[in-house]
């Protein structure tokens, strides 16, 4: 079985949802679209208040190489551009849009029924165009990796079906009821890298969806991999180690070793707009926790509030003590049930009073439990001491940046310490400081 160094087996809760198919939720009549929804510089608005918009009518006009726009899920009226309640925890600049519930429908983009005729850049541009980002989280915009350096030869794309993130289902339910879509924009991948092999890579926990890829994908020159359940199996470098055994150098990126993962979700998105003609204006979201009452796989319009969605799923038996948007191990608490689904938001986590029990940290006892967990070969514990210390040279030194906050260390600690958090902010710092620098000379 393939494996990675380190990391941990967080209990997977997977079975609220696991066998429940994708369902779609109906758009609300007031929907929240934040400018910004992916890694790079937000999009510029074209749309001002009062305006009529259609659904897929591109909303912003990227602001650089590294940006996308993001498209009206609905038909309706602009009723506002104002601060708004942001997934990551803050507010940012947001479209509000009122639903006329007309549905009426206008793209730049356009189907294409022989997508073999299209250029790599014409994929590319569609990508671009479709607003399309990595919908496993990273939200790094497509059109970006798919144009990797003058020199640099991607020979294996990866697709990772993986979903090693506790409670989320979204992805495993995309495999078993959209198989051809993911394959065929698998394909599109590989056919605009020109890259040779092709990887399917799944967690060994979900069966089905590596019997009917595998089906689907027999006698083709794509590979369905079962891996070793293991978190974080996900994350791209662990699974580039994993497939190929090339070791993604310390600041480096996947095209450095020749390799490109995608997420399926994204693979599906591409479809969509190549094929299809629709902008990336909806996704799956797995709305879950042990006080919800009906956990749910919804297909959702972006812009939707995380309240909406709770009450499709029939509410909570209690009061939510914590809510997440993503998953236990990497997302982020949020502080209002009023957030939106943005392109990165795989899931809607919901925890009890119970679940949800933080005790006080204690102090280090140099048990090096984070050491051994740590999938990137870092020494938590002292990264997260130089964060809370303010020591930035050192963190530097020791290659904080190189963490994937994973957070298999905060999980092990037995003194409970926040070294994923300390780590985080230490990241933050730390870029701060190479960005001055570079600014300064």
């Amino acid at each position: 079985m393939r494996r990675f160094k380190g990391g941990v087996h967080p209990p997977e809760c997977k079975q609220l949802t696991e066998e429940k198919p994708i369902r779609k939720a109906d758009p609300p009549k007031i929907l929240y679209i934040p400018v910004s929804q992916h890694i790079g510089a937000p999009g510029k608005p074209i749309v001002a208040k009062g305006d009529k918009v259609d659904r897929g009518q591109r909303l912003t006009e990227p602001a650089g190489f590294v940006s996308v726009p993001v498209h009206s899920p609905v038909s309706g009226v602009v009723k506002s551009i104002e601060p708004f309640h942001h997934p990551l925890g803050k507010k940012l600049d947001t479209i509000i849009i009122e639903n006329d519930g007309e549905e009426r429908f206008s793209s730049e983009l356009t189907a294409v029924e022989n997508w073999q005729s299209l250029s790599p850049k014409d994929i590319i541009d569609i990508a671009k165009s479709a607003g399309l980002a990595g919908m496993g989280g990273a939200t790094f915009p497509t059109h970006v990796k798919l144009s990797p350096p003058e020199g640099k030869k991607i020979d294996t794309v990866i697709l990772n079906g993986a979903e090693c993130e506790p409670y989320l289902t979204a992805d495993y339910r995309l495999m078993l009821e959209f198989p051809d879509e993911i394959i065929e924009g698998m394909k599109m991948i590989m056919y605009t890298l020109g890259a040779e092999n092709g990887f399917v890579a799944i967690e060994d926990n979900k069966p089905e969806a590596v019997k009917i890829l595998s089906q689907k994908l027999s006698g083709s020159d794509i590979t369905v991999v079962s891996l070793r359940t293991k978190y974080p199996q996900g994350a791209e470098k662990q699974l580039i180690k994993a497939l190929t055994g090339r070791e993604v150098p310390s600041g480096g990126l996947p095209f450095d070793v020749g390799a490109y993962v995608q997420n399926v979700g994204t693979a599906k998105a591409l479809f969509d707009a190549v094929a299809l003609g629709i902008p990336l204006i909806e996704r799956v979201v797995t709305v879950t926790g042990s006080i919800v009452n009906t956990p749910a796989n919804l297909l959702v319009r972006l812009g939707t509030q995380a309240k909406e969605l709770i009450s499709v799923c029939d509410g909570t038996s209690e009061p939510p003590a914590k809510l997440i948007a993503g998953g236990p191990m990497m997302g982020i608490a949020q502080y209002t049930d009023e957030f939106p689904i943005i392109k990165g938001t795989s899931g809607i986590l919901i925890l009890g009073q119970k679940e949800a029990a933080v005790n006080e940290p204690k102090p280090c006892i140099r048990c090096a439990k984070c050491v051994d967990v740590c999938p990137m070969n870092l020494v938590p514990t002292e990264l997260a001491n130089f964060a809370e210390n303010s020591d930035w040279e050192k963190a530097e030194d020791n290659h904080i940046l190189d963490c994937i906050e994973c957070g298999s260390c905060s999980f092990v600690c037995p003194s409970e310490r926040n070294l994923v958090q300390l780590i985080k902010y230490g990241k933050s710092e730390v870029t701060n400081i190479i960005r001055s620098r570079k600014q300064n000379g």
